[in-house]
């Protein structure tokens, strides 16, 4: 069964393997420039030494994050090739599983010659899971060694496209696409609508957990620091901002999205405030005010969110083997 099975996927893999050689002929490069320049300008040591307080004084690095950023700004778009990877892996390697055999009749042939079905659902299921497994955990490491300088010049492990691609998750949402896509195709019984119901599924669960369930994983921080202080939020903390804004005396939010800092000492603090005073936004004292999750809770949210689409994965293959025995 296991060489019957590498023969009727074997050109999949190859194509699965051109697909990848590809991507880090892409990926590698980049990558390789990105890390000499972030660590060569001195950005690398800066940061670090920085480190993930929740407020600093000033901002040392904000001139060396932006040249950073002008220049591979644009480069992290590249992680939407790295999203698609999960939904492609449900797609060629999941749909077809099932629905090539019973499209094309050739299940029957292989359930007469004395093989059972659930010799022959645990081979397949098995062997394919397993591939989806490696091609996982491989593409994830290699997104985080390539999205690291990214993530540390302010754009975070927890931003959208960031978490997606690195950690625990992207082993879960690949199982996942692949066990979506093995269903669908007990159920299509069609090679092509089994995809395009694996795409659709897959799109709107990753959107439903990411958009709905992500931000209440676990309940947000707050944090305030006075407007006219010497210390502002570090913004290379890593940490996923829910909101912010300025707050007067009364805890209303006054200037939403915003930060301001009065400080510096000598009459430019005084004026400062008084220039807020004069724009009418309520009693003092004023604060900026930002609510958050904290950059240590990243492994904390991979696993909830690993958690629950594996939890998934297992809900569907369960499925997909009662579809298996009830095709005739």
């Amino acid at each position: 069964m296991i060489w019957l099975t590498w023969r009727q996927h074997r050109r999949q893999a190859l194509w699965t393997t051109v697909a990848l050689v590809v991507l880090a002929a892409v990926l590698v490069p980049t990558g390789l420039a990105m890390r000499s320049s972030f660590e060569d300008s001195g950005l690398g040591a800066c940061l670090r030494a920085l480190g993930h307080a929740e407020l600093v004084d000033g901002g040392g690095c904000e001139a060396l994050s932006q040249r950073f950023k002008s220049k591979y700004e644009s480069t992290a778009y590249l992680a939407i090739l790295l999203v698609l990877l999960p939904v492609l892996a449900g797609i060629f390697l999941g749909a077809p599983l099932v629905a090539r055999e019973v499209e094309n009749g050739t299940h029957r042939l292989v359930w007469t010659q004395g093989i059972s079905r659930r010799r022959w659902i645990l081979t397949k299921f098995g062997l394919v899971g397993a591939v989806a497994l490696v091609l996982s955990v491989g593409y994830a490491l290699g997104a985080a060694w390539w999205l690291g300088p990214l993530a540390a010049n302010g754009l975070g492990r927890f931003r959208v496209l960031v978490f997606d691609v690195q950690g625990l998750a992207p082993i879960g949402y690949t199982l996942f696409a692949v066990a979506l896509g093995i269903l669908a195709g007990t159920l299509s019984r069609r090679v092509l609508p089994a995809m395009g119901v694996s795409l659709v599924a897959f799109i709107t669960v990753r959107a439903l957990v990411e958009l709905l369930a992500r931000p209440s994983f676990m309940p947000a921080k707050t944090l305030a620091y006075a407007v006219d202080g010497t210390e502002m939020a570090n913004r290379f903390a890593g940490s996923w901002v829910y909101q912010e804004g300025v707050r007067n005396g009364t805890g209303a939010i006054v200037i939403p999205d915003a930060r301001i800092s009065c400080g510096g000492g000598g009459e430019g603090v005084a004026q400062c405030l008084a220039g807020i005073d004069r724009d009418g936004y309520g009693p003092g004292p004023y604060s900026n005010w930002l609510e958050y999750q904290p950059a240590d809770r990243f492994w904390t949210f991979q696993a909830i969110e690993t958690g629950i689409f594996l939890a998934l994965t297992a809900l569907l293959i369960t499925l997909a083997i009662r579809r298996v025995r009830r095709i005739s």
